[in-house]
């Protein structure tokens, strides 16, 4: 049900997480929802993922189900739509996968390393921060996109929070396994940390005021206070850098690699802003920043 009221109020606004897309190469074919250009024609070493995945004709991703401008499950047609649904979508085109041929599983925040550690998934797209504590089970490609921690609040601010500071005494929501929950747990210890799977959830606890607050990335909040005008709001202070990267298993460094290829190839030729404009940008009403250099390490 929650998946189903973000979904339909993000539709009163317009939003459309479906659009145009700039041009590919000649070697591409534009599919019917005219967002991402699959290459028709396309070769790699053996072995590889890479060429596993192209053969295979599909692959499986992680993404979030419930994250508006990211990854939130369209009711309608069951499968996830956002940025980094896009991001995914991107780069299954360069293997030569369709949209249609892409298997997506819900991936929340405290079982993605599990889901790439067992092979459960190829890769993973949700919001996921790059940190040296994941880089030791996983390998990351990107970063595609930096976000910054927040806090939402019910609408009118009531009880006057500012920023991380004046979490002490309050009852603070977020996801168990995120980066942000650490970081209150760890940073702010004076804050009752509430912790559930999903943020939905925490959406939901501060409408019926069982937590007094909501942390997690800036980009994520937005959407969700874009689904309840009414009965949220943003602080607007941000106070971390959360680098999101795109998860493998650990050791795949041609893949890795790949991966990054693709996403400077869609920052010089247009499609990683489009895709921003036409999921997170539409939520927000921010224009496409810059993108963040990937990191070959």
């Amino acid at each position: 049900m929650r998946f189903t009221r973000y979904a339909a109020a993000l539709a009163a606004f317009g939003v459309v997480l479906a659009g145009c897309s700039s041009e590919a190469g000649n070697q591409a074919e534009k599919q019917a929802d005219n967002t991402v250009a699959v290459e028709t024609e396309t070769s790699f070493e053996a072995g590889t993922t890479m060429a596993k995945l192209s053969e295979a004709g599909t692959m499986t991703v992680g993404t979030k189900f419930d994250q508006p401008g990211f990854g939130l499950l369209n009711p309608n047609t069951q499968a996830p739509e956002g940025f980094d649904v896009e991001i995914a979508k991107l780069i299954a085109a360069k293997l030569g996968i369709a949209p249609d041929k892409i298997q997506w599983k819900e991936t929340v925040s405290a079982n993605r390393e599990p889901f790439l550690m067992n092979g459960q998934v190829d890769m993973v797209v949700a919001t996921y921060t790059i940190n040296d504590d994941r880089k030791q089970k996983i390998d990351f490609a990107g970063p595609y996109y930096e976000a910054g921690q927040d806090i939402m609040v019910a609408k009118g601010n009531p009880l006057g929070i500012k920023g991380p500071e004046d979490l002490a005494g309050k009852r603070v929501c977020s996801v168990e396994g995120s980066t942000p929950a650490e970081n209150i747990r760890t940073k702010y210890p004076q804050a009752q940390l509430i912790l559930f799977d999903v943020y939905s959830k925490c959406a939901d606890a501060l409408t019926n005021g069982q937590v007094d607050a909501v942390t997690t990335d800036n980009v994520i909040l937005t959407g969700l206070v874009a689904g309840n005008p009414e009965g949220f709001e943003l602080v607007g202070n941000p106070f971390t850098k959360e680098p999101y990267g795109i998860g493998v298993p650990k050791g795949d460094d041609a893949f890795r690699n790949f991966i990054n290829d693709t996403l400077e190839e869609a920052y010089a030729d247009g499609d990683w802003a489009a895709a921003w404009d036409r999921t997170a940008g539409a939520i927000s009403g921010q224009k496409a920043p810059e993108p963040p250099a990937v990191d070959r390490y």
